[in-house]
């Protein structure tokens, strides 16, 4: 269709064109003829000056002499029935008659241009007019994609890692495809389901899951694709797209990022005719006014339901809220499976090992991964990707790439080596920390060092000696540096800014400070409302603050006393580990523990 709407319109263009060349032509070759009275004429044809004539009833024209040019002339003619007589004796050797023209081919010929230009000025101006009125309509038309399923179908074979979510899903899937199974004993079909959880974790792919079970049309849109400049654009957009799937029904709607235009109302600047509100006050509209026998359901994703409307989330709007979490390490290795299948492999490569390595990894997170190391392997031109591939993709997702280019001084690369020494020493002295996995002094991304440490599994509760622990191998850096260079430098700044972080929740938050109890000042992390909490309150008084930076500071000064101790009580594999960085660059965990063989535990 549109290859022969442009193909009509350019053969118009061209024929346009054509006659415009033809006419101007035309035109161009046509001199301008003079009007001369009759007795000029006459007299000129006395004088034998004419060497032309054209005579019709209503005119005459032809050519004189004038200055050894040929002249086109006109006349009106009168009664003379000499005029042939004196024509001879004049010596015109051309002349000649033209027929009587009709009324119709005269007013073809004068009212023809009036009416061409009035059919290009309709066309260039009106047409065009027309055309962006019915765009500016259209400002109102939903934006939202129906997915072709035959081309782009997926199950819930396709995800993987979420089997719990999977099951909450798979009874809209029933429902979608037996109705009438539950609506004998009375049940509803959900309104609305909410699939909330960080980024990354397949809340999309779940969507078009069901939708690829269900075999129903799948309609798709974004939640700032409703929000314009121009106002009511969005509620608009919002009764269109619900109309659409009306007419397809069953079907599901899925709208990705809700929180773009689902927030709560009122609040921040902008009042009850915000056009983000309108668009929100359509779609609780729409909603309500849903019939179960619709089939019709909406999946709302989002990474925030903490800031969504409160009357959007109560039951009969989104009836179901599905948490769709990080995957654990079953879930991770289910995943990588699915990613794996799409490159070569070698057979010894361990997709339990790199599962083990990735916690709080999200399902993009690991399809990265994946592609990452293929794209490694095949810049070394190997034929399959190894383990060692997929280890260097996690590292370069953590820390960044390698730059090996970056030209390091000695004294810096001693700096930096015992640096991550000490945080290697102090890891392996206390009890309950995570293994040491690598430590290096290659540079990636802004870090000049890394020392990585990979949990035996995931956890879901961290206790306060954990936690200590923590700090303490984050100070060991900084400790390292003031034992062995006896100069601290600006190295240890990421460090000391997680130390803050941790101290600051387990003072505020966790509840794990004598002196505070068991109080939780978290900050009020919620939108300000305009007018009531710009002046918002921290909660808890000053004393109360002055208190919290006393044990802040006092429980960083005692973890870096007890990492000065851990690495003053190991010098030895302190400086024999920094020896081999420094030698080396990198130490793999086996080499670690032969030189912390017989190291002391604090």
């Amino acid at each position: 269709m549109s290859f022969k709407k442009n193909f009509r319109q350019l053969l118009f263009w061209f024929l346009a064109f054509t006659l415009f060349v033809a006419v101007y032509q035309n035109l161009k070759g046509v001199q301008q003829e003079r009007q001369i009275p009759y007795s000029e004429f006459k007299q000129k044809l006395r004088d034998k000056e004419i060497s032309k004539v054209s005579v019709r009833p209503d005119l005459i024209r032809g050519e004189l002499k004038e200055g050894g040019k040929q002249v086109p002339f006109k006349t009106i003619p009168l009664s003379d029935p000499k005029l042939i007589e004196d024509m001879e004796t004049a010596g015109v050797t051309d002349f000649s008659a033209e027929a009587d023209r009709s009324w119709i081919a005269s007013l073809v010929l004068n009212v023809g241009w009036i009416v061409l230009f009035v059919f290009l000025w309709w066309f260039l101006f009106m047409r065009q007019a027309q055309m962006g009125g019915k765009q500016a309509m259209s400002f109102g038309k939903s934006k939202a994609k129906q997915q072709d399923m035959k081309k782009q179908k997926v199950t819930f074979k396709d995800v993987a890692g979420c089997d719990e979510t999977k099951e909450e899903l798979k009874d809209i899937v029933d429902y979608l495809k037996n109705p009438k199974k539950y609506q004998v004993l009375g049940g509803e079909l959900p309104k609305g389901v909410l699939l909330y959880g960080p980024p990354g974790t397949g809340k999309t792919l779940l969507a078009r899951a069901v939708a690829g079970e269900a075999g129903v049309p799948f309609f798709t849109a974004s939640g700032s694709e409703f929000v314009e400049m121009f106002v009511g654009v969005g509620a608009s957009r919002v009764r269109d797209l619900f109309e659409r799937a009306k007419k397809s029904a069953p079907a599901i709607i899925f709208l990705d990022e809700l929180d773009a235009v689902g927030r709560s109302r009122f609040a921040g600047i902008g009042g009850g005719h915000d056009e983000r509100e309108q668009t929100l006050n359509q779609m609780l509209v729409e909603l309500d006014g849903f019939e179960s026998k619709e089939g019709i359901i909406l999946i709302g994703a989002t990474n925030r339901p903490d800031v969504l409307d409160t009357a959007l989330l109560r039951p009969g709007r989104f009836d179901r809220r599905i948490n769709v979490p990080v995957p654990d390490i079953k879930g991770r290795l289910e995943i990588l499976a699915v990613h794996a299948k799409k490159i070569k492999l070698t057979a010894d490569t361990d997709l339990g090992v790199i599962a083990r390595h990735t916690p709080g990894f999200t399902g993009a997170d690991l399809a990265n991964i994946v592609n990452e190391g293929a794209i490694l392997a095949a810049k070394k031109e190997q034929k399959s990707v190894d383990l060692k591939d997929l280890e260097e993709a996690i590292e370069k997702s953590i820390a960044g790439p390698q730059r090996k280019s970056r030209i390091i001084s000695d004294s810096e690369k001693r700096v930096v080596a015992y640096h991550e020494a000490g945080h290697t020493v102090v890891a392996k002295s206390l009890p309950g920390t995570d293994p040491v996995h690598k430590v290096t002094i290659i540079p990636r991304g802004p870090a000049l060092g890394y020392t990585m440490q990979m949990p035996l599994e995931d956890k879901y509760l961290t206790s306060k000696t954990e936690i200590l622990n923590r700090l303490c191998v984050l100070l060991g850096g900084r400790a390292a540096e003031e034992i062995a260079i006896g100069e601290v430098t600006t190295g240890a700044h990421d460090d000391l800014t997680k130390v803050t972080n941790y101290t600051q929740k387990m003072v505020m938050e966790f509840g794990m400070s004598d002196k505070i109890g068991l109080m939780s000042l978290k900050k009020d992390e919620s939108e300000v409302f305009l007018g009531r909490d710009i002046m918002r309150q921290a909660g808890y008084s000053n004393e109360t603050a002055r208190i919290v930076d006393e044990e802040v500071k006092r429980i960083i000064s005692d973890a870096y006393m007890k990492a000065k101790a851990a690495l003053t009580g190991n010098r030895k594999a302190l400086d024999a580990i920094a020896g081999r960085l420094i030698e080396k660059e990198v130490v793999d965990a086996a080499e670690i523990d032969a030189l912390m063989a017989d190291a002391k535990p604090v």
